[in-house]
C-alpha cells in the first residue's frame, strides 16, 4: 500500500499537494518563553501581558495603550509583588519628565481660573511634591543629567541603585529611547513598578526594560526587605 502511494506522489503527472504556509513566530512570545514567562495576547493584536515568578514573587510585564497623559502612544508597564519594607520609597524618573510634571503642577496651582483639582492629575505629580530629590557622588554626572532620584531616605536610594542598575539605566540598546522618552521605575508600598513610553517599540527595548525592572526587584529583595538604619 505504502509503495503504491509513493509511486503516485513521485510520478511525473502526480498533482502537487499544497502545504500550509507556516505562521510567522511571534518574537515577543518566543522571548517570553525563553524567560520562563507566560504570554497572553490582547484583542487589539499589539498588546500583551507576560507573567512570571522571580525569587518566588509574582511579576507582570504589559504592553498596551497609554494610561497616562504624559505618555503618548504605547506604554510598557511592569509590577512585582515584592513584599519588601513598605516604608521605603525610591523613584527614578527621567529628568525631562520630572521637569515637565513640575511645570504642569506649577501651571495648575497658579491658574486663577481653575478652582478644582484636575481629576486627571497623575499621582506621579503628587510624589514629586512629597519626596525630595537625592543624589550622591558615586554615580556619574551623565546619570544625573538624564535621571532624577526621589526617596524617603537617600540611604534607601543608594541601596537600591547599585552599580549594576545604574549601568543598565545608562546602556539602552541602539536604537535607544532618548533622554526625553518618559520613564519611571519605583519602589513603593512594598512593590516595584515600571512605566515608560514604548519607543522604539521593538523587542530589544522591551527586553532591556525588563532587565532594568528585574534588577530593581533583585536589589530591593537583597537590601530592602527589612528596615535599614543609617
Amino acid at each position: 500500500m505504502f509503495d503504491r502511494l509513493k509511486k503516485v506522489f513521485s510520478s511525473p503527472g502526480a498533482p502537487e499537494i499544497a502545504m500550509p504556509a507556516k505562521t510567522p513566530e511571534n518574537p515577543f512570545a518566543q522571548w517570553a518563553a525563553l524567560q520562563g514567562l507566560s504570554y497572553q495576547a490582547v484583542a487589539d493584536g499589539k498588546g500583551f501581558a507576560m507573567n512570571g515568578l522571580m525569587a518566588g514573587k509574582a511579576w507582570k510585564l504589559e504592553r498596551g495603550s497609554s494610561t497616562r497623559e504624559y505618555i503618548h502612544g504605547e506604554e510598557l508597564k511592569a509590577r512585582a509583588e515584592l513584599q519588601v519594607n513598605e516604608d521605603v520609597v525610591v523613584l527614578v524618573i527621567n529628568r525631562a519628565l520630572k521637569e515637565g510634571l513640575e511645570k504642569s503642577a506649577y501651571q495648575m496651582y497658579t491658574d486663577t481660573l481653575q478652582t478644582t483639582a484636575d481629576p486627571k492629575l497623575p499621582e506621579e505629580m503628587r510624589w514629586l511634591s512629597i519626596y525630595e530629590e537625592v543624589g550622591w557622588s558615586a554615580l556619574s554626572a551623565a546619570f544625573w543629567q538624564r535621571y532624577a532620584v526621589l526617596a524617603d531616605d537617600r540611604h534607601h536610594a543608594e541601596t537600591l541603585i547599585d552599580a549594576n542598575l545604574a549601568a543598565l539605566l545608562m546602556s539602552w540598546p541602539i536604537p535607544a529611547p532618548d533622554a526625553q522618552v518618559p520613564f519611571i521605575v519605583m519602589l513603593l508600598r512594598g512593590k516595584a513598578y515600571l512605566r515608560m513610553q514604548y519607543r522604539p517599540a521593538d523587542l530589544p527595548t522591551l527586553a532591556h526594560a525588563a532587565l532594568i525592572f528585574t534588577a530593581v526587584c533583585e536589589s530591593a529583595l537583597d537590601g530592602l526587605s527589612t528596615d535599614i538604619s543609617i
